[in-house]
């Protein structure tokens, strides 16, 4: 029998401040009645608190209720949103709800506070009203998970009588327990959350939605008492609007997840699933009361799961062969009767004494080594406990059952070449003296298995290869042998790729070698038919020269054995021209963009030119005009008549030019004819152009940056004219290709 302690981290965080009419306390409740004698009903309402909420307001003295009259479900009419009767009720009873009685709990930090409160009210019988009799408050806790800002979000907990349960002289069904104030996470969870009904009516369960009731606002005074308050008084009328959850995770039919998901029977109340997150989750259930298929009543209860980490103190745990159920296991023995027991057990802080005991020859053997050796008669079964803590409530205990049985031989034996490379054959050996093997496992040593008791295995790979068998007998004993094999033949076939090739002069061929088994450490010869060779496994080889050509192989392994094979004729290379040409002239430039090329290939039927600016020629010797200045790779392609190819690429330089040249006097008479002064030129792709001109006292009579822009002969082109004379002129900018021009002369003004 397994006896847990739980460890419980965290269970609730310290709350925010709140007031002590405004304060986030609730964690659930639920309003019942009873029918007592006529119009007589007696109702019974359940508060739940947080008790270790920091700042937070205590369980209310006195539950303002508000009964109200309404036709249907909603008190819309203007009559009926008026309270039909008012109460103040004084509360009856507080109570701490208890912690589960879980042996060796460590006490949680989690405190359930019940308020009850009782009265009993004539409700006048009606065919017509339903009575709704309701409490508010606000608030809930702040640190739940699954709805949205709980600390604004209150409760509300009602009942409706209706006209069929007044005509009935109806009781409502009970719940009969408060959930647990704590739920283990990952661990399974059943709770019992059934009601009972005194009239036996037919109840059916479910998840819904909780109420909200009762605001965040706390001032002023009669704010608070409102209905949007946090203390209405007395408690406003239905409908009720649905506390908010956290969507997607969290809906009013899956409040918590987990895995499988936390669900309620409909017809049990029983909860079930598996919590996996941690934290604080408010759920609602109803329970819907039936009597001859017709609805008399609809209860609603919320309350707040608390799922925390808890983990036992103590468990009786060792290395086992086999688990035979929980904390059964089996521990076995093939051949020895001395067995070694591992203990695993855990929490060992928590562990203060541990005793083993088995049953031998009819006597009770204690060892009390934490990892003891029991040396057992023979063959057999024996029956033993591992006991932590014994005689106490925190203990915990093991059930162990020992079984030496007769021992087994692994054994097995191998065929194969040895120089040349084919199946290798193993012979299982293995014998049992329990009388039978049940199960063979091969290991091969390259990654492959086999599970017959006689294998045949062809290794890709030559090396020192450990082979491994383990056999099963009925008993489940398992032994196993590695042998190693020293695996090194030949191939059995030599063969390469290309199986032929046809190609121009120059070639690189890479000559796969697919034969096995080989590695690095097999003496390889290549010889190529053009007297080259080679000693790598798979080598890539160039052909130089044109020719029909022979490859032969020849595979010397480790231990001396030698094949070879010829491959004739494998490689044709075919002769390939050569391309070549030139150009004149040698420096063309923007104004000189003719070039002509001229062939110099040999051994060309064919030709394909490519300027490099989407122009393209077939000719053997084409004049190509570049339409743009740029540097261009011109290629050349000719082809054998063997259909072979060679290429040429050159650089083709179209080179921008400047040029640029100053007057040396200009007459600015207004006559058309030379009144501006301004040089002239190719000043295609220049820029950072400046051109100043000033008069012999070092006065700036003109500044430009635009080369078509000239001096007309007045000061800065509007003022006063200069008069005749020799004046300074200044010139610079920069080249297409970012050279540096500067240009000094002198410029004579004539009227």
């Amino acid at each position: 029998m397994r006896i847990y302690r739980y460890c419980f981290i965290g269970l609730i965080g310290i709350l925010f401040f709140s007031t002590a009419v405004n304060a986030r306390h609730i964690v659930g409740g639920n309003l019942t009645y009873r029918h007592l004698d006529g119009t007589l009903y007696e109702f019974t309402l359940k508060v739940y608190r947080d008790c270790f909420c920091s700042e937070c307001a205590q369980i209310d003295p006195t539950a303002n209720i508000g009964i109200y009259r309404c036709i249907g479900g909603s008190c819309s009419g203007q009559n009926q949103l008026t309270v039909w009767q008012s109460l103040n009720v004084p509360i009856t009873n507080i109570s701490n709800v208890s912690t589960p009685d879980y042996p060796c709990l460590v006490e949680p930090n989690v405190c359930v506070e019940e308020g009850l409160y009782t009265f009993a009210v004539n409700l006048p019988l009606s065919d017509e009203y339903t009575y709704h009799v309701s409490y508010q408050r606000c608030c809930r806790n702040v640190t739940v998970n699954n709805i949205f800002r709980p600390q604004d979000q209150g409760a509300t907990y009602t009942v409706a009588l209706t006209p069929e349960a007044q005509a009935l002289r109806n009781s409502g069904p009970a719940f009969q327990t408060f959930p647990p104030t704590v739920v283990c996470g990952n661990a399974p969870l059943v709770y019992d959350h059934s009601a009972r009904d005194p009239d036996g009516d037919q109840l059916v369960y479910e998840f819904c939605p909780p109420l909200q009731g009762g605001g965040p606002i706390t001032q002023p005074q009669t704010t608070l008492l409102s209905c949007i308050g946090a203390y209405p008084s007395p408690a406003c009328p239905p409908p009720y609007a649905n506390v908010v959850f956290v969507p997607p995770a969290f809906t009013a039919e899956n409040p918590m997840g987990g895995d499988p998901r936390i669900r309620i029977d409909p017809v049990t109340g029983i909860i079930t699933g598996t919590p996996t997150t941690q934290g604080q989750f408010v759920v609602g259930v109803c329970v819907s009361e039936y009597r001859n298929g017709i609805l008399l009543s609809k209860m609603y209860r919320d309350f707040q799961f608390n799922v925390e980490n808890c983990d036992p103190e103590v468990v009786a745990d060792l290395q086992e062969d086999i688990q035979i159920a929980d904390q059964v296991y089996a521990v076995n023995s093939c051949g020895s009767t001395d067995v070694s027991f591992i203990n695993q057990s855990y929490q060992e802080e928590f562990i203060d004494e541990f005793l083993w005991t088995f049953q031998i020859e009819g006597e009770t053997r204690s060892y009390r080594e934490w990892s003891p050796t029991v040396t057992f008669p023979g063959i057999g079964e024996y029956e033993g406990f591992l006991m932590l803590n014994p005689g106490t409530d925190c203990g915990d205990t093991a059930q162990i059952f020992v079984n030496i049985f007769p021992d087994l031989q692994a054994d097995f034996s191998y065929e194969y070449d040895t120089c040349v490379a084919g199946d290798v054959v193993f012979t299982d050996l293995s014998s049992a003296r329990s009388g039978f093997l049940t199960e063979w496992r091969w290991e091969f040593g390259d990654g492959n298995f086999s599970r017959d008791q006689n294998a045949i295995h062809l290794y890709q790979e030559p090396g020192i290869i450990p082979v491994t068998l383990e056999v099963i007998d009925t008993n489940r004993c398992v032994e196993s042998i590695t042998k190693n094999i020293n695996y090194f033949p030949v191939p059995a076939l030599l063969v390469i790729s290309p199986s032929s090739f046809d190609g121009c002069e120059p070639v690189d061929i890479f000559f796969d070698n697919l034969s096995f088994p080989i590695d690095t450490t097999y003496n390889i010869v290549w010889n190529f038919g053009d007297g080259g060779s080679s000693g790598a496994i798979s080598p890539t080889y160039t052909y130089e020269e044109e020719g029909v050509f022979t490859v032969d192989l020849t595979i010397t392994s480790p231990i001396g054995c030698e094949t070879d094979t010829i491959f004739p004729d494998l490689i044709t290379v075919l002769p390939s021209p050569d391309a070549g040409f030139s150009f004149t002239p040698e420096e063309p430039s923007v104004i000189i963009p003719e070039v002509s090329f001229f062939d110099e290939s040999s051994a060309a039927m064919g030709y394909f030119w490519d300027f490099q600016d989407g122009s393209t020629s077939n000719l053997a010797s084409p004049i190509h005009t570049f339409r743009d200045t740029g540097r261009y790779e011109v290629q050349q392609i000719v082809t054998h008549p063997n259909g072979c190819t060679d290429t040429l690429i050159q650089l083709i330089d179209i080179k921008p030019e400047v040029r640029y040249f100053l007057p040396n006097a200009f007459t600015p008479n207004s006559d058309g004819k030379n009144d501006n002064y301004m040089g002239v030129g190719l000043m295609q792709g220049a820029s950072n152009f400046s051109m100043t001109i000033w008069n012999r006292w070092g006065q700036q009579l003109f500044e430009s940056t635009d080369p078509n822009l000239g001096w007309n002969g007045k000061m800065l082109n509007k003022g006063k004219e200069a008069p005749n004379g020799v004046y300074v002129v200044r010139v610079s900018f920069r080249g297409p290709r970012g050279q540096d021009f500067e240009y000094k002369s002198f410029a004579t003004l004539i009227r």
